[in-house]
């Protein structure tokens, strides 16, 4: 599978909750989504079969749940006063859940501190206070290991 040259496995769709991102990872993930739905959509050639779009594909009704995402990021960009387009969203999507392991999130928040140990210390200091990690809201947590989509 070829990518763009340097976008490789940049698009990450963030398993845990966005109020843990700082505001460049914030930003990135909503432009990050905004792409996966256009890939869920087929309005685009890029990108079709990025793992991090599996779990999506799985569902019931992808478009519904990338919706569904996106109006969670969009929630948080607003607690902070960011200024996100609303109307890229397709409002009246059933709610759905996507289940998420334990593993995965830990994995994730592990990621994220890595980046954040260079970006953005006070966020990170804010995010080692944490006694337990909270998912995306479209996801329900499970036992079990890392997702077998996620590139470890």
């Amino acid at each position: 599978m070829s990518w763009p040259a340097g976008l490789s496995l940049l698009m990450r769709i963030w398993s845990i909750h966005p109020k843990y991102l700082d505001s460049k990872g914030l930003v990135a993930l909503w432009r990050e989504t905004l792409l996966a739905k256009s890939v869920l959509e087929n309005k685009t050639k890029g990108y079709r079969n990025h793992p991090q779009l599996q779990r999506f594909k799985e569902a019931k009704n992808s478009l519904h749940c990338i919706n569904q995402y996106l109006a969670g990021v969009l929630e948080e960009a607003v607690k902070r006063n960011f200024s996100f387009n609303k109307d890229k969203i397709k409002w009246g999507f059933e709610t759905s859940i996507i289940p998420v392991t334990k593993s995965q999130l830990a994995f994730e928040m592990e990621h994220l501190k890595n980046k954040l140990r260079t970006r953005d210390r006070a966020k990170l200091k804010e995010i080692l206070a944490a006694k337990t990690i909270a998912s995306h809201p479209l996801f329900n947590i499970i036992q079990g290991k890392i997702e077998a989509w996620e590139k470890v």
